[in-house]
């Protein structure tokens, strides 16, 4: 079935009420883009003994990547679950098909994701199968028994928010069909590692450790940790005391054996370095070694370096032929040859990246390794010399917002990078075709890792950011100058806050606290403490202008970190952590605490009303993560809180439309699970009531204002959804996600409009946006693409319609004088449909060749005898208005498509009119040239087929000369043409001269570079053929009515059938 389509602009009316159901399928063809930047965090990797291509990698919240060529190139094999984050990978040593994954992260620090158990591939990771296990939070390690892939141990560290059951070892012996909870030490303790003794699967050793988070603090080490032990294949477990092991508590351990030596095993243990901790006096030393099998141990070195922060790091690994020689993976990468006595800090150069979190050795081959880290994932042949370090895209990214450039720009701030600007689209392509957006067209702006990178709405140049980072590490705001490169610190309290606990400092600046600025003023900026801080005067002095927004529990500042103390700003409680100004009223303010309170201010800061106490059954001690004001009405406001970092799970989002003096709580259709806490809200600036909203691993839509909420993950991986951010421009939706980078959907008008007055049609286009006629720029020299790179949208404007059932349609765009300039045809579906018009017009009529090449008769054209040659152009449309027409079950519509010229291009209107006029003359003329070729070329092989039958009929020598010379007349002129010399193979286009259809199609490729008028030589170029052509024409004319008819009469009186002319 056809269907003609046409477009044009309509103004929505809002359907608050309004809710579509839509599916996946429903906007399929709304894809997201992935646009960068450069990805960070791994936290595991295995990979294949005895073959070096295969690994496996696992992202702290990016999922599971794997690559069959060394590290060359890799691809996500984990996306169609639900679960992103990955705490343990494990490769069956006797069938290497059989691969398992713990999730959740055990690498422990802020912002750090949970899991939903075990998961097993039996095919490579082609296809996954949950297995168990849902409620262990994080999954620290698996070990496979060598002989038997079903037989599995499972190192539960438990989420860690509350106490809970489900921390331990955990045993299977069916390949996960069921579960044997073959040690529990207690409900505040997990389990950080476990190694099987090389020599006797039977004996194992675990790693206990006793860890507590809290949104305010962190506590590792208590009476839990220690090392276990088991000589019964892991069905009892025994707690190794004394012997030399440490008597007073510890905390994180990690564990290494080594087939070199069976009977030894490494034990890297956090202690508190002999600090005192709590009043209390604590063991000294970082690695223990056992020599006996775990019955004696003794302590080898104390040196910090190998543990660092040790809940985040603490791991080690021995290497399997080489008893002396172990690994360290902290900070830095550290290595030991004489057991463990001794270290070489190997520089940053030579080490596989930074903040190294775990490390494979092949069993069989020492000397091939790789390791994962938060500089992504690094394999070496030659035991370490070197390194091939891929960054996946993987990035996580606290926060995204965009500029009012065109095309805009992204900025975002991302763990383990500064704060970074890069482009939502290159305008560029290079040699192996449409560019892709390069990890180094992203720069650093200032700021840190953490916070808010935003750009000055009126003068996008200027660009602050708050942020955490080295200095005040909780404190950083800057505000960078695009112009000259460079930033200008300006901390509102400067002073080094780093190891100080809360309740130390003046100002509680948190890692990752806001910055605005107001939308009413773009010289007015905020920030938040557990003050709301102002600036009017670019950071040069600040002012408060809130009390103290949060509980100030001084409980809630204390020491944080445990044995090893670790006060970076992150666990900073009693802060306020989201903030809002109305965009309908000046200095009408919202504020949200780490500590669960909400606070609004209706005149500029001078009153504050806490409205906590209006939030119906609002359980204490919450996360406010972001605050969205209206921009319909100064009296409504979203929120999301979320309460995760003390065990609960549960969606929270609310609503007011008072002030805050009543929340309607609006979490119908978010899915229940471990991953359904909110991270985000985003109202959309078109339509009334159409909501966005993020999750701890999903994107929801809402047509109703909240009151229900459905997917709308398209293609995009699952992943922490962050933050949202809408660049109404381009009218495009942004996910800065905590794990996969940046995403875009483009052009969101379709869910805008998207109501039932549509769904009822039979099909719909949806109005048009208006869409730029950018033109290339050049690119940069780095042409292949690697794995961090972004996605260019297509070029041109996206064009949407709705069908109710699958069709074949057509779309019809016609310019202002009502002609046709292009036609698309698409497989339509059910659901909202895209296209993309890329703004040029039909191609010239395409030369099909029946002949082969001059003097290559080794050159094949087939059964069919045809062959195209490259000698199409297509004129790209001026700016100006367009409609696409629509006819479908007998109704037509028509809407109109704006293109606007390139704001970067030097040319004007009159350029641009200049150079299509020149190349429609050029397109003209490629057309009456392809219209002789494709005459000549069907004359031609008519008479070469008659000739080889009249040589098989024995027909007069004369007559197939007749046949002969007049084929050579028609030769003669096709000659002038085209090379028919060339057959596109050897790069023999540079053998031979070019004819008139080269050289027009070659004159039109230059006369289309950007919006330039033609020089005057392409002027005298294209006389010059276009003269050549004419008397080409003629003498074609010639040749056909006098000799070509005269031939025809002949062969007719002579009952031969002959040339057919067309």
């Amino acid at each position: 079935m056809k269907t003609k389509f046409y477009l044009l602009i309509a103004i929505l009316a809002s359907f608050v009420s309004y809710s579509q159901e839509i599916s996946k399928s429903t906007i399929s063809d709304m894809k997201f883009r992935h646009v960068g930047p450069v990805g960070n965090r791994l936290t595991s990797v295995a990979g294949v003994a005895d073959d070096p291509m295969v690994y496996y990698v696992g992202a702290a919240s990016g999922g599971v990547w794997k690559t069959k060529d060394g590290g060359l190139n890799w691809f996500p094999i984990f996306d169609d679950q639900e679960v992103h984050s990955i705490g343990a990978l494990a490769v069956s040593p006797s069938n290497p098909m059989v691969v398992y994954v713990g999730t959740g992260e055990s690498s422990i620090r802020s912002n750090v994701s949970i899991g939903d158990g075990v998961y097993k591939s039996e095919d490579g990771g082609e296809t996954w199968k949950h297995i168990g296990l849902k409620n262990s939070g994080r999954i620290s390690r698996i070990v496979i028994h060598p002989n038997d892939p079903d037989k599995v141990y499972v190192g539960s560290l438990g989420h860690a928010y509350s106490p809970q059951k489900e921390r331990g070892v955990f045993v299977t012996h069916d390949g996960g069909n069921s579960w044997k909870h073959t040690l529990f030490v207690d409900q505040n303790t997990g389990i950080s590692d476990i190694v099987m003794d090389t020599d006797n699967p039977r004996i194992l050793f675990a790693g206990a450790w006793h860890l507590e988070l809290k949104t305010w603090q962190r506590i590792s080490g208590g009476p839990g940790s220690g090392i276990f032990k088991s000589t019964d294949a892991g069905m009892s477990w025994k707690r190794l005391k004394g012997n030399g092991l440490p008597n007073n508590d510890v905390g994180k351990i990690a564990l290494a054996m080594t087939p070199a030596a069976p009977d030894r095993l490494y034990a890297l243990i956090e202690t508190g370095d002999g600090v005192p901790y709590n009043g209390k006096e604590t063991e000294s030393g970082e690695l223990w070694r056992s020599d006996d099998n775990g019955k004696t141990f003794k302590l080898i070195n104390s040196d910090r370096d190998l543990g660092g922060r040790q809940a985040y790091y603490t791991r080690t690994t021995a290497s399997p032929d080489n008893p002396n020689e172990v690994y360290f993976m902290s900070n830095s990468f550290f290595s030991s040859i004489d057991g463990g006595v001794s270290l070489e800090n190997r520089p940053r150069s030579s080490s596989p990246n930074w903040d190294h979190h775990e490390m494979w050795i092949d069993p069989n081959n020492g000397d091939r390794m790789a390791v994962a880290g938060d500089g992504g994932i690094a394999i070496s042949q030659n035991r370490g010399k070197s390194w091939l370090r891929t960054y996946l895209p993987i990035a996580q990214l606290y926060h995204v917002t965009t500029d009012n450039n065109v095309p805009y720009n992204l900025l975002t701030n991302r763990q383990d990078g500064p704060s970074m600007k890069g482009p939502s689209r290159t305008r560029s392509g290079n040699w192996f075709g449409s560019s892709v957006i390069q990890s180094g067209m992203w720069r650093e702006i200032g700021g840190g890792e953490s916070g808010f990178a935003t750009a000055d709405p009126k003068d996008p140049d200027i660009i602050w950011s708050s942020a955490s980072g080295y200095g005040p590490l909780g404190g950083i705001v800057t505000r960078y100058n695009e112009n000259t490169k460079q930033y200008r610190q300006l901390e509102v309290w400067p002073e080094l806050s780093a190891g100080s606990h809360a309740s130390l400092l003046k100002y509680r600046f948190q890692w990752t606290f806001p910055l605005l600025i107001s939308p009413h003023d773009n010289k007015t900026v905020y920030v938040t403490s557990q003050h709301v801080h102002r600036t009017t005067n670019d950071g040069q002095t600040w002012e408060v202008i809130s009390p103290d927004l949060s509980l100030n529990d001084k409980k809630m500042q204390g020491f944080s970190g445990g044995l090893t103390g670790d006060n970076i700003a992150v666990e900073y409680a009693n802060v306020i952590y989201a903030f809002d100004e109305s965009p309908v009223k000046k200095g009408l303010f919202w504020a949200g605490t780490n500590d669960g309170l909400v606070h609004i201010s209706q005149d500029n800061g001078k009153n504050w009303t806490n409205v906590t106490k209006n939030i119906p059954n609002l359980p204490k001690l919450g996360v406010v993560r972001n605050i969205e004001a209206s921009k319909w009405d100064a009296g409504k406001a979203y929120l999301t809180i979320e309460f995760h970092q003390i065990g609960n799970f549960e969606p929270h989002v609310y609503k007011t439309e008072n002030y805050g003096k009543s929340w309607k709580k609006i979490t119908v259709g978010i899915d229940e699970g471990n991953l359904s806490y909110t991270r985000c809200i985003k109202e959309d600036p078109v339509r009334e009531g159409l909501l966005y909203l993020g999750t701890e691993n999903k994107l929801y839509v809402s047509f109703n204002d909240g009151s229900n909420w459905q997917e709308l993950m398209s293609n995009l991986p699952h992943t922490p959804m962050y933050w949202i951010d809408i660049q109404e421009h381009f009218n495009d939706l942004v996910i800065g996600t905590y794990g996969r980078g940046i995403w875009i959907l483009d052009d969101i008008s379709p869910l805008q409009q998207l109501n039932q007055d549509v769904t009822k049609k039979s099909a719909y286009l949806f109005d048009l946006k208006s869409s730029y006629r950018f033109q290339n720029v050049t690119s940069t020299l780095q042409m292949f693409p690697e794995a961090s790179s972004g996605q260019d949208p297509p070029k041109g404007a996206s064009i949407n319609y709705w069908l109710n059932e699958d069709k074949d349609v057509e779309l019809f765009i016609t310019n202002s004088s009502n002609d046709t300039v292009r036609t698309i045809a698409d497989k339509g579906k059910k659901g909202i449909n895209r296209v993309w018009w890329d703004f040029m017009g039909e191609k010239s009529d395409p030369m099909i060749m029946r002949t082969k090449p001059q003097y290559a008769e080794w050159f094949s054209i087939g059964d069919e005898r045809i062959r195209n040659i490259p000698s199409n152009i297509s004129i790209m449309q001026p700016p100006g208005k367009y409609q696409v027409h629509l006819e479908s079950d007998g109704t037509t519509y028509s809407k109109e498509l704006i293109v606007v010229k390139d704001p970067h291009s030097e040319g004007t209107i009159e350029d641009i009119k200049l150079q299509n006029d020149l190349m429609n003359k050029i397109y003209n003329d490629l057309n009456t040239t392809a219209m002789y070729v494709n005459s000549i070329e069907s004359i031609r092989r008519q008479l070469i087929d008659l000739k080889s039958a009249l040589s098989g009929n024995g027909k007069d020598d004369n007559l197939i000369s007749e046949v002969d010379n007049l084929e050579s007349k028609f030769l003669h002129i096709e000659k002038k043409l085209l090379q028919l010399k060339t057959t596109g193979k050897g790069q023999d286009v540079v053998r031979y001269q070019k004819m008139i259809g080269e050289k027009l199609a070659y004159l039109a490729e230059n006369v289309q570079i950007s919006d330039f008028r033609p020089a005057d030589s392409y002027y005298e170029v294209y006389e010059l053929l276009n003269k050549r052509l004419q008397d080409v024409g003629l003498e074609y004319d010639n040749l056909v009515s006098n000799d070509l008819e005269e031939f025809i009469s002949k062969m007719n009186s002579q009952d031969i059938n002959t040339v057919v002319f067309n």
